[in-house]
């Protein structure tokens, strides 16, 4: 379980355990750029910015193994369909003045031509991620900033279960189906080599879900 943990600014020496959130209220866009270049990029916390609230998350070891291998999932089903894309990780996605966010896995499928070769992503310019990833944490925070930057899908792992959740208007609904992979039952799939990894492996899990994906041309 996260264990969100109110704190007041400055953050220069705010020490977090894993699976913990530290909240930061009534912080301004320039305070936001300032906590973000004092973190720094070589950092294992995750950041969500929303309506002047902050949220710095440190994850635990279970949350990366599940988001590394639901990406890996990801990457599994688009080779299988001969479909280019491009990743980029937890990279920090900012909207200036009104948000930042940075997911635990994302990817450029559609617009991937629009981010080959790109160091820096600006949203003024750039497309936002095609597919945004989330493992354990779904705050209001990071669901308004998502909203903000306008992913158009995210995937929310949560307790066993995975969640679609995709841009309507100004809110997101669920769906039972990916508008990526619409031939594809995600939310049923996806938890079940989840829980398929922690039996046999994760190596191992990947090779079945991949032997499985062939069998389905």
């Amino acid at each position: 379980m996260t264990i969100a943990t109110p704190v007041v600014k400055p953050i220069s020496q705010l020490e977090l355990a894993p699976g913990s959130i530290a909240t930061l209220k009534d912080v301004t866009w320039q305070e936001f750029e300032e906590i973000l270049a004092e973190l720094g990029e070589r950092r294992n916390s995750r950041i969500a910015y929303s309506e002047g609230k902050l949220e710095i998350m440190v994850p635990l070891p279970e949350h990366e193994r599940a988001k590394i291998l639901i990406a890996d999932l990801v990457k599994a089903i688009l080779r299988s369909q001969r479909r280019n894309w491009e990743p980029l990780g937890s990279s920090t996605f900012k909207r200036e003045e009104a948000a930042g966010v940075e997911p635990d896995e994302c990817f450029y499928i559609q617009n991937q031509q629009a981010v080959i070769g790109k160091d820096r992503i600006d949203l003024s310019i750039d497309p936002p991620p095609d597919l945004a990833i989330e493992s354990d944490v779904n705050s209001k925070t990071r669901t308004n900033a998502y909203l903000a930057i306008k992913v158009p899908e995210i995937w929310i792992y949560d307790s066993g279960k995975l969640k679609i959740k995709l841009l309507q208007g100004d809110r997101y609904i669920e769906s039972e189906t990916s508008p990526t992979f619409p031939d594809l039952a995600i939310p049923e799939i996806v938890p079940k080599v989840v829980e398929r990894a922690k039996q046999i492996g994760t190596s191992q899990a990947l090779l079945e879900f991949e032997d499985w994906l062939s069998q389905q041309k």
